[in-house]
């Protein structure tokens, strides 16, 4: 026990989850899983983040959980970032992870960085070493998992190529279904109203503008008004919903999955009552799948950092 009165003589350990909205961080005893203290950063996705703002964001994220001066006390990190996989951004990630502990006065002795499919994939009951992940937020990937590591992705090809059926392809066919009924090309849809609200009107110039002035990812933000559109009863808006778990459903059977075999859900959409668990399960069911949704990977990023090496 220290002249403050708090206990340094536990090992502890970090889990990050890094993802392209923003990032968690979890302090915890190695020996039990005590949660310690949590922190929130920015966006930290490895590929799009530079790595000055990438750096803050990790700061800011282990500033809120490593609090009164435990980070000396800290043995092992584990940080799964998006983008940050082998050949991505995984070298700007640890960087910049480097550096955000530095700030914090933590030095483990043991540093792993790893995509955020794996610790995702880690956050399923039991920490399994084999099987399927599919990660639907911002963005989407899945991976197949071998001995805790991804051994291969599909998808996560980012805003330009891929990532369908993310929170930024329903941002994207919501404007683009707008679009379509104003000019006739489309059929009128609830999604006109609140499109138009968050584009500061509704003439085509005004969505336009909206789609090209900021970062793309940020029509992540438009996919809630779909599933509420079709709430109210928009048949475009479940159209466009089931498009999205057509494309999550074909990206998990482009992994030739394997009957009984786990898949873990996580991300906004498909994570414990996201709006697309529904439709994602009934698809993959013909293929002997069962969803095991999950919040986000920080528990299995603790969960990874707490095992023995």
């Amino acid at each position: 026990m220290s002249e403050s009165g708090i206990q340094t003589e536990a090992e502890l350990v970090v889990g990050i989850d890094a993802g392209g909205t923003r990032i968690r961080a979890r302090l915890a005893v190695a020996s039990t899983g005590e949660t310690l203290g949590e922190g929130t950063g920015g966006p930290g996705n490895a590929l799009s983040v530079p790595r000055d703002g990438l750096v803050r964001n990790l700061a800011a994220a282990l500033t809120g959980a490593v609090r009164d001066g435990r980070g000396g006390a800290v043995r092992a990190v584990v940080a799964g970032f998006a983008g940050g996989g082998p050949g991505g951004g995984h070298e700007n990630a640890r960087t910049a992870l480097a550096g955000a502990l530095a700030a914090v006065g933590a030095a483990p002795a043991r540093v792993e960085v790893c995509g955020d499919v794996d610790v995702a994939f880690a956050s399923a009951p039991g920490t399994p070493a084999d099987g399927l992940v599919l990660i639907a937020g911002t963005g989407a990937v899945a991976a197949r998992v071998e001995r805790r590591r991804a051994a291969r992705a599909v998808d996560g090809d980012g805003w330009l190529l891929g990532d369908a059926g993310s929170g930024f392809w329903l941002g994207r066919e919501a404007l683009r279904a707008v679009l379509r009924s104003l000019d006739g090309r489309g059929p009128a849809t609830v999604l006109a109203g609140p499109v138009g609200e968050r584009c500061g009107g509704l003439r085509r110039e005004d969505i336009v503008r909206y789609a090209y002035a900021g970062h793309p990812v940020r029509l992540a933000a438009l996919s809630p008004l779909v599933v509420d559109a079709e709430r109210a009863g928009d048949a475009v808006a479940r159209r466009l919903l089931d498009r999205a778990a057509d494309e999550l459903a074909a990206t998990v059977r482009a992994l030739a999955p394997r009957p009984g075999e786990p898949l873990v859900t996580t991300g906004a959409l498909i994570g414990p009552a996201g709006p697309l668990l529904p439709r994602l399960t009934a698809r993959v069911a013909p293929l002997g799948l069962a969803p095991s949704p999950t919040p986000d990977g920080l528990t299995g990023a603790v969960a990874l950092a707490r095992l023995p090496r």
